[in-house]
């Protein structure tokens, strides 16, 4: 099958690779357009043109993809249209201009969270399953019909960064199997069920700074599913962390109040209580310097038992 790969960021590298590895062939890429970056401020491809170009693949960019003139990208000669983190909402133009539509590679398991943020979501709502839909696009949000979808575990270890990567590779093998799967002719769409719709909110940076009056499950889950951004931090004995992962301890503190630094040492580890038991941070990022384990931090550092988490 000709196909128009749709896609931006890492996330998506994966996926356009599966596809110029497969029989199929990838016929034009759009993504969005470069950014500044740097102390330079110049502007840096995207990573899915950088490997859009290093085949020689023909990208297209647009700063507003339902209101720029789209004549010469559909003018290409395509069956089909795969669509991964693109960022941008496609119009009705575009959804229907080719003979297969539209397919999107959705890191999650419709209709579970639908949205722009559905892997941050599963780990902060504290799911045990996830995986990636591919889905038939149309001009409502992620509710279009299901072709295929497949799961995977979420591990008591995984945060967005480790989810990311994971399903990121599952992206990239399931599109492949979807295209294979329409070519063949041996398939078949079916719709989501709407009683068992969820969205996912927009993440915001006022979510990084960590509660400890919430449970247990409900920090761990903001440190988990804020690892790449706005990541959850707090402040103790006047150092600023920014924290990536953590685990429930088990233990009886309770003449110590919620925020308290309760263990640390290099030994066990940071802990620190809240509303209904400890959490142990497990990766940390101190101001000014690497990321690191917290275990590792404190095997030169210090932190006062008893300090308050701010």
């Amino acid at each position: 099958m000709k196909v128009i790969f749709f896609g931006t960021p890492d996330y998506a590298v994966p996926s356009l690779q599966a596809l110029i590895d497969s029989k199929h062939q990838v016929v034009a890429v759009v993504t969005q357009p470069d950014k500044p970056k740097g102390r330079s401020n110049r502007p840096v491809f995207t990573p899915v043109k950088a490997l859009a170009y290093k085949y020689n693949i023909p990208v297209f960019q647009f700063e507003k993809i339902r209101k720029d003139d789209v004549t010469d990208l559909l003018n290409i000669d395509a069956d089909i249209i795969v669509t991964c983190a693109y960022g941008q909402i496609i119009g009705a133009n575009i959804l229907f201009a080719k003979k297969y539509g539209v397919i999107n590679l959705h890191g999650s398991l419709l209709p579970k969270y639908r949205g722009s943020s559905p892997i941050q979501w599963s780990l902060i709502n504290g799911e045990k399953v996830t995986g990636v839909t591919v889905l038939k696009s149309d001009v409502g949000m992620d509710d279009g019909e299901v072709l295929m979808s497949k799961q995977i575990d979420i591990s008591d270890d995984d945060n967005a960064i480790t989810l990311f990567d994971k399903l990121s590779k599952l992206s990239a093998q399931v599109g492949v199997e979807a295209l294979n799967m329409l070519e063949s002719g041996n398939y078949k769409y079916s719709k989501q069920d709407e009683s068992k719709v969820t969205l996912c909110k927009m993440l915001s940076s006022d979510m990084s700074k960590l509660n400890f009056n919430s449970t247990r499950r409900e920090i761990i889950g903001y440190i988990k599913g804020l690892a790449m951004w706005p990541t959850a931090h707090i402040t103790i004995d006047g150092v600023y962390f920014k924290l990536f992962n953590a685990k429930p301890y088990e233990g009886n503190f309770e003449s110590y109040q919620n925020g308290q630094v309760v263990i640390a040492n290099s030994k066990q580890g940071l802990v620190i209580k809240c509303s209904d038991g400890l959490v142990e941070i497990t990766e940390l990022l101190p101001e000014g310097s690497k990321k690191m384990s917290a275990k590792s931090y404190l095997n030169g550092k210090k932190i006062n038992i008893g300090s308050i988490s701010k």
